[in-house]
């Protein structure tokens, strides 16, 4: 095989500017995806039952259809409604969070379900409402459990972000691509941006093992 390191070399600026893209992405869609994660999944133990069953409708859509068709959906139809045409970046951040809010909705369901009842009964007897009892009690506690699971979610939607190079959103993949096309060649490109995700997955992965350590310890 026939390796060619300059067409990376002579790539790297491009390289550079779709893995800030691909970070920014994944940490746009991680920030509104946890958002709208802790909404789905407190509306999903809602006992207004009208209230969990279109939450629930939300999670089982997007966990059930391939986020290459919700960005295509998003990208061609939900998009142009708005700003009368289309946006990659737009439909990309769009998707990459309503997925992720499908996902980590889930996790704070498990999450706050794991915390016995007991901790909601006793804040409640010292005088809390349900709001302060679960800000100030219930959600602290879950939180540390959910560290695990948050950052496995966060690790896949840096992988996920690669589909936003199908609405030609300038992110890794993006370039990736660009460069294959441009030169006929598959290994340099390919490898070059399987090795850059690699690096991103690996390091997020480490720091969040720190993190999760330092929690368990205090």
């Amino acid at each position: 095989m026939d390796f060619r390191f300059d067409i990376i070399v002579e790539y790297i600026p491009f390289f550079v500017e779709g893995t800030l893209l691909t970070i920014g992405l994944s940490i746009v869609g991680i920030i509104f995806g946890t958002i709208l994660g802790l909404f789905i999944g407190l509306g999903k133990m809602t006992k207004n039952k009208p209230i969990a069953f279109i939450f629930n409708c939300y999670v089982i859509f997007f966990r059930g259809t391939p986020l290459f068709v919700q960005i295509l959906l998003i990208h061609f139809g939900v998009v142009p409604m708005f700003i009368g045409k289309t946006n990659g970046i737009a439909a990309s951040i769009i998707a990459l969070s309503l997925i992720a809010g499908a996902y980590i909705a889930e996790i704070f369901r498990a999450g706050i379900q794991s915390i016995d009842k007991g901790q909601m009964e006793a804040a409640r007897s010292l005088g809390m409402n349900h709001v302060q009892a679960m800000t100030h009690v219930i959600l602290p506690q879950a939180f540390k459990r959910m560290i695990p699971p948050l950052g496995n979610e966060f690790v896949v939607l840096i992988k996920e972000s690669s589909l936003a190079a199908i609405v030609a959103t300038p992110e890794l993949m993006y370039y990736g691509r660009a460069l294959a096309s441009s030169t006929l060649r598959v290994w340099e490109p390919y490898l070059a941006a399987a090795l850059i995700y690699l690096v991103l997955t690996t390091t997020l992965g480490f720091l969040l093992n720190k993190l999760e350590r330092r929690l368990t310890t205090e």
